[in-house]
């Protein structure tokens, strides 16, 4: 089915026959592109400038009205239909539908998974970015370093959940990779890396999630999708 949609005005599909993905390569982004490049599903990146606010633009509001990103355009959904959709957890959990990839079959490891994916999503997002706000931006010159440490502190609690949760199993959902780490690890990554926080939430007590955000950096679709969209797209 040709590809239709009036995001495609912006940014035309090279590849229409191919999976299109609206994106920029902060930690919601790559949760789509990491998924991407884990499942080896041929797709079309498109950078979703935010210095040049594309996020605001008439043709990405048509594909998602919320301004965010990731977002999707597949010409071969559900019955051969299109499809387009915004929130990188629904991203997701589409993706390894279409591709039965990173979501166990069983039903009660299939819901465990996507437990642990709307914690991401309704915990650890929220909060870690935060953190970043009073740690790295507009926040650090507040006096008033109350709402940075309730943040702090939640962000902790938060890594302690999952620290516990990974002891004595190699990922999220014991030996299997899937969606949730996927989820999961890029939000711990960019606390440390972008918003340097890692010794504000002292990190280092967190051995069990040190270890597992290492082996996720290691593998090589992880390497490549934290990369996409580049600005070269």
């Amino acid at each position: 089915m040709p590809l239709q949609h009036p995001i495609t005005a912006k940014w035309p599909a090279r590849h229409p026959d191919r999976l299109q993905l609206y994106s920029l390569n902060t930690p919601n982004g790559v949760k789509a592109s990491i998924m991407l490049e884990e499942t080896g599903l041929p797709y079309e990146a498109h950078l979703v400038d935010f210095a040049k606010d594309d996020q605001h633009s008439p043709a990405f509001l048509s594909l998602n009205p919320n301004n965010k990103i990731p977002a999707i355009i597949d010409p071969n959904g559900p019955g051969g239909r299109q499809i387009a959709l915004f929130e990188s957890g629904a991203i997701l959990v589409y993706l390894a539908a279409k591709t039965g990839e990173l979501l166990p079959k069983d039903d009660i490891e299939r819901y465990e998974t996507l437990q642990w994916l709307f914690w991401q999503v309704g915990g650890v997002g929220p909060m870690f970015g935060q953190v970043g706000f009073f740690h790295k931006f507009a926040g650090k010159d507040w006096e008033d370093k109350r709402p940075r440490d309730r943040y702090v502190q939640e962000t902790r609690r938060l890594l302690g959940v999952l620290d516990q949760r990974l002891r004595d199993q190699t990922w999220i959902m014991g030996e299997d990779y899937t969606v949730a780490d996927i989820a999961v690890l890029p939000m711990v990554r960019n606390l440390i890396e972008f918003y340097g926080a890692g010794e504000l939430v002292g990190i280092d007590d967190f051995v069990q999630v040190r270890r597992v955000l290492a082996n996720f950096l290691d593998r090589p679709a992880v390497q490549r999708g934290l990369k996409i969209p580049s600005r070269d797209e």
